[in-house]
């Protein structure tokens, strides 16, 4: 496989790909620590598996976060989701997918702008979630002086009934920023309004359950079975939606 660093975070191609096939394309979307090597390793199996995959640097290169939370409360929504789409046309223009269909895979707070994006950007044809923060009126996104609506327009509890495309969203049980309450309420809007998604929450997993660097963290069993979810779901969706 291909493997280049761009503007936008790394490229990183199917063996093959834009000479003997035309392949899908994949915008990984990683957690609050930016571009780290666990998300290029996963880009890389995502490109193993046949999708173009560019591994997003969320914020442009290195920066320093030393409270998460109070970091992301004080980030804008609107110019991350204008990076992801400008990795969405970025990815969509290469000539390895040529016309093939491209979708978002995001984790944590990626897997928030994941949501996000498949409810309001354009060229997506499919969205996975891992375990993305669903709520700013509560836990690690909730401002206790208040949320500054410039920064955070709207949360995925919010937007869900705006959702465009077939959407996979994986949650643990046990996590500490997702609590039952919230999958459920994005769980019963979705039923509501008729939109095609896919809601699997894993007993006894936690945040972050696919993060092998985590050992605290990392659910072996629980990980092999979301990621073979994901595989299975974005060859049917986007295989779906690719041009005849």
């Amino acid at each position: 496989m291909a493997v280049s660093d761009v503007s936008l975070g790394a490229l990183v191609l199917p063996d093959g790909a834009g000479r003997s096939a035309r392949c899908p394309g994949v915008v990984l979307i990683p957690d609050v620590w930016g571009l780290s090597q666990l998300y290029r390793e996963f880009a890389c199996r995502l490109a193993g598996e046949g999708f173009a995959t560019l591994a997003l640097d969320p914020y442009g290169g290195p920066i320093q976060i030393t409270d998460p939370g109070r970091f992301l409360r004080e980030r804008s929504d609107p110019e991350a989701q204008a990076r992801v789409q400008a990795s969405v046309d970025f990815l969509s223009m290469q000539t390895a997918l040529a016309s093939m269909p491209v979708g978002v895979v995001g984790f944590c707070i990626g897997g928030t702008h994941a949501l996000l994006a498949a409810c309001g950007l354009r060229g997506i044809a499919a969205c996975v979630s891992f375990y993305g923060i669903l709520s700013y009126d509560h836990g690690l996104l909730h401002d206790p002086a208040g949320r500054d609506f410039a920064l955070k327009p709207r949360d995925p509890l919010a937007a869900i009934t705006e959702l465009r495309v077939p959407l996979l969203a994986i949650f643990g049980d046990h996590d500490e920023f997702v609590p039952e309450t919230d999958v459920r309420a994005l769980e019963a809007t979705l039923k509501q309004t008729g939109k095609r998604a896919e809601i699997q929450v894993y007993r006894g997993a936690g945040h972050a359950f696919l993060n092998e660097t985590r050992p605290q963290a990392f659910r072996p069993e629980a990980a092999r079975d979301a990621w073979a979810r994901m595989l299975a779901f974005l060859r049917r969706e986007l295989t779906a939606s690719a041009p005849r």
